[in-house]
């Protein structure tokens, strides 16, 4: 019982109550993959018995893996972002990881500094979103000799290895099935494109189509917006009053287009009936809305744990892992697209 209660639990005492010796201890702290089931979970079971708890700082000083990675997100106010968040969480904690989150909002300067503040804590590896980043964070990667990986978009020419979608495809995907359904004058809702390569490549796509097929754009017909349902259907209902010609809205995402969908609805418009719109993404709830939207969907989940899988492999094995993965998209028709009303056009 003293054993219990002592707040000085060390691993001997974790060894000694598992039944098993300190280096196993240690192996299935630092390398878990190579302890089998049932030991890690005789050790488990006396960690928490004992209420152990391992001097990271001391490790770290000697090479040991502090066992965390870190995570820089643009934000984590959206479902999409949330879903790779988790299972990119999910992909690292079986090999023994925990991931430390931190979110920028856009801001290439503090996701520099964000990413300095996990290397003064010794993370073991840096997972960051997107292609676009300052020069500073590139060389720090570089400098530092860390495991890192961007996760979103893929790029064959990436600098770091990648998990992600071909956005420019995204665009050009949801771009050509207005302009299959018979779509002339279209608009364009995209978040800012500056720093923010998904978005810029998705739109870079969609206007690749749209010229190629002789589709206008009406003036104030291509707008940006913030992240952001509100936002979104404010910029929407304003371009609305006044491109009254408009038959289609192709956003950038699908939160823009929930927002358009709103701004339709506020103008007295029937989607589809009046006009159609179209996202990227297929976020979580974009199916079950009313109507049920149309969007691009890009695999969240898929590309996080993939990601996950990725990273903690390269720092397990210290490879240095230079693949590039490409996840398949595909368009997912719903409810919110339909030929456009030959008296609009």
């Amino acid at each position: 019982m003293s054993e219990i209660n002592s707040k000085n639990a060390d691993i001997v005492a974790v060894a000694k109550a598992a039944r098993v010796s300190i280096s196993t201890v240690s192996r299935s702290f630092n390398h878990p993959e190579l302890v089998k089931p049932a030991t890690r979970k005789k050790i488990d079971t006396a960690v928490r018995k004992l209420g152990y708890i391992r001097n990271r700082a001391a490790q770290t000083m000697h090479g040991i893996r502090s066992g965390t990675i870190g995570l820089v997100v643009p934000t984590i106010d959206h479902a999409i972002f949330a879903e790779v968040i988790q299972a990119f969480s999910d992909a690292v904690e079986g090999h023994g990881f925990t991931i430390l989150v931190a979110s920028h909002g856009y801001n290439l300067e503090r996701e520099y500094s964000v990413l300095r503040k996990f290397l003064e804590h010794r993370v073991d590896g840096v997972a960051l979103i997107g292609l676009d980043h300052s020069d500073e964070t590139y060389n720090l990667v570089k400098r530092q000799g860390i495991p890192a990986i961007t996760v979103w978009n893929y790029d064959a020419q990436s600098v770091l290895p990648c998990v992600g979608a071909d956005n420019r495809q995204a665009g050009a995907i949801a771009a050509q099935h207005v302009v299959d359904l018979g779509h002339r004058k279209v608009a364009l809702v995209f978040p800012p494109t500056k720093d923010n390569d998904r978005a810029r490549d998705r739109l870079t796509g969609a206007q690749s189509v749209l010229e190629t097929a002789g589709v206008q754009t009406p003036d104030g017909a291509s707008i940006e917006t913030l992240y952001s349902i509100s936002d979104a259907k404010r910029v929407v209902t304003e371009m609305l009053n006044n491109a009254p010609a408009l038959t289609a809205i192709l956003c950038g995402n699908d939160v823009l287009a929930v927002g358009a969908l709103y701004a339709a609805r506020q103008c007295g418009l029937r989607v589809p009936h009046d006009i159609s719109i179209i996202g990227i993404g297929d976020f979580k709830g974009s199916k079950e809305m009313e109507p049920a939207l149309t969007t691009v969907r890009l695999p969240a989940r898929r590309i996080g744990h993939l990601a996950g899988e990725q990273l903690a492999q390269s720092i397990v094995q210290q490879s240095k892992d230079t693949t590039r993965t490409s996840c398949e998209i595909e368009l997912v028709d719903r409810q919110t697209c339909s030929t456009p009303r030959q008296t609009t056009l």
